[in-house]
């Protein structure tokens, strides 16, 4: 008679939990005010529930396997590739929220797969060159439409992204589009957005704060010493020294760093966790009326906003990255013009696109598609160089 334990174990041999035992887990794990995954308000087009992934897995999957999330490896967040290869690109930008993120969610037990999949999309529309990129499109448009990341975004997972024989797009859950839409229009996430899309936004701002500093410093735009005027910086360093005698140089911006990271996540949970217990939060109808909850204390955000005010006034306005930025913004507004009397060349869903929104918009989700050495070779030779099939 056969057994029906697997030999050398005492543990009976089982199948992999469905994705109903998975949600039914997951619900009984999660805080009332968290968006389980058996209540999603679903797909735009309806499919078969998955054997045993949950619908946010699913979409976390379908994101990370697209086009467009490979792209972000190629993709400037704040330094261009001819400044080194150290720095941060759009991907790894895209994989530190989604880290800090998860942290944060898992302490206010909130939906983690949720959150991953919001982590990952929410950078997806950024065009070459990061915000550079996007202000020239938006000026190569004019009247003729608009760009924004946030919104392009949308545009690849419900639309460009062709993946599937049965939709276009990625058709990601509702939550999940409608937390980019958040992001979008920045309005809603004050009128009481999902906590998981409160979550991933805090997550971003924690992210690019510390990581724009550590790549300011890594590439020699910063020195140590100039960032001591900061109350923020000075309070990680000195909990950096009471720890530890760090004579490299680097190791200890490293950890200035990390001590910096830590003191915005815990301050953010901290906050947030007042926040809940004050207005008895018990329920998602709950923060929907209340609106937004998950954001740092009084001091933290004020020491915040001036590192950003530093890095805005020392690093965004360094001489190296404004003419970097002069640099691309011409390259893009000449790619626009020899592109946009060449529509028909462009692929498919950007025909469509064409046909439904004008060839200038078109054009301008063409040129956010590409890489930026893909933008670079296209400015280089515009008129004999085939087009990147997107």
């Amino acid at each position: 008679m056969s057994s029906s334990r697997p030999a050398g174990t005492g543990t009976p041999a089982v199948g992999p939990p469905t994705a109903q035992e998975l949600m039914l887990r997951e619900a009984a794990w999660l805080a009332p005010y968290a968006m389980p995954s058996m209540q999603s308000q679903g797909r735009r087009y309806p499919e078969p529930e998955h054997p045993y992934r949950t619908p946010y897995q699913r979409d976390r999957d379908r994101i990370t396997h697209s086009a467009a999330y490979r792209r972000l490896s190629y993709k400037t967040q704040v330094f261009t590739g001819e400044m080194g290869q150290q720095h941060r690109t759009r991907l790894t930008h895209t994989l530190e929220v989604a880290s800090i993120a998860r942290t944060l969610g898992r302490a206010l037990r909130l939906n983690e797969d949720l959150i991953e999949a919001l982590a990952l999309v929410h950078d997806l529309g950024h065009p070459p060159f990061g915000h550079a990129g996007e202000q020239a499109l938006q000026q190569c448009l004019g009247e003729a439409g608009s760009f924004s990341h946030n919104q392009h975004a949308l545009t690849l997972v419900e639309h460009l992204e062709r993946r599937y024989p049965a939709f276009p797009g990625l058709n990601l859950t509702w939550e999940v589009l409608h937390g980019q839409g958040a992001k979008a229009q920045q309005r809603l996430l004050d009128q009481g957005a999902l906590l998981e899309v409160q979550v991933v936004d805090a997550a971003d701002n924690i992210a690019y704060d510390t990581h724009d500093a550590d790549d300011a410093l890594t590439l020699g735009l910063l020195q140590l010493d100039d960032l001591t005027q900061l109350d923020l910086w000075r309070h990680a360093q000195a909990a950096v020294r009471r720890r530890w005698t760090i004579q490299d140089r680097l190791l200890f911006q490293r950890a200035v760093v990390r001590q910096l990271i830590d003191t915005l996540v815990g301050d953010l949970l901290r906050t947030t966790w007042d926040n809940l217990r004050r207005h008895e939060v018990s329920s998602r109808q709950d923060v929907a009326r209340l609106g937004r909850l998950v954001h740092p204390s009084a001091e933290i955000a004020e020491q915040q906003q001036a590192l950003e005010r530093f890095l805005f006034q020392h690093v965004y306005r360094h001489p190296q990255l404004l003419a970097m930025r002069k640099r691309a913004c011409e390259m893009i507004h000449a790619c626009y013009e020899q592109l946009l009397p060449r529509v028909e060349e462009l692929s498919q869903p950007f025909q469509e696109r064409a046909a439904r929104h004008g060839p200038a918009q078109a054009v301008a989700e063409y040129l956010a598609c590409l890489t930026d050495e893909e933008l670079l070779q296209l400015a280089q030779s515009p008129r004999t160089q085939s087009l990147p099939r997107r």
